[in-house]
């Protein structure tokens, strides 16, 4: 796992090299990424973009402060649920139940804040890392602030080794 205290240090783009490799060799790799959607040169929230090419919002800026019952948010960020877990789940249900026996890679950046909001990912995600066909290329954030459980939970396995990139 690739980890980092700030935002901006390349995580994402030293996943999607190490991809764009591995495919190249053909090894066989599912999975998704974040990438920031810039409107006028101001970030206005996280797009998950799927390895297969598919692409919907994680995120967007809110110009309203009031929160209703069913709205998850970070920071200034409202998290859209549906459209994530409608991306990253049939990939993640596809990785874990694949039908060949081979090796497979599974990339999954970002384990965060505003994917933890999701139950069923939380599942998923454990579920692919106790898969022993499956390894797992992921980012996590370091805890600043109250650590978030499932983050150090995978930090803290013995078969999980963190990078930190600064």
């Amino acid at each position: 796992l690739v980890s980092s205290l700030f935002l901006g240090v390349g995580k994402t783009t030293l996943i999607q090299k190490v991809t764009q490799a591995l495919k190249s060799s053909g090894i066989p790799v599912d999975g998704f990424y974040t990438e920031e959607v810039r409107e006028g040169g101001r970030r206005t929230g996280f797009d998950v973009v799927t390895l297969s090419g598919k692409r919907g919002p994680l995120s967007r800026v809110s110009s309203d402060s009031s929160t209703s019952r069913r709205e998850y948010r970070v920071g200034q960020y409202v998290v859209d649920l549906v459209s994530f877990e409608q991306l990253v789940l049939p990939m993640l249900r596809n990785v874990n139940h694949g039908s060949d026996a081979e090796k497979k890679i599974c990339v999954i950046d970002e384990i965060g804040k505003m994917e933890l909001f999701s139950q069923a990912f939380i599942q998923a995600v454990r579920q692919t890392l106790t898969g022993s066909e499956t390894v797992v290329l992921g980012t996590i954030p370091i805890p600043k602030g109250k650590p978030l459980d499932l983050v150090e939970e995978i930090r803290s396995r013995k078969d999980v080794k963190v990078f930190n990139v600064s």
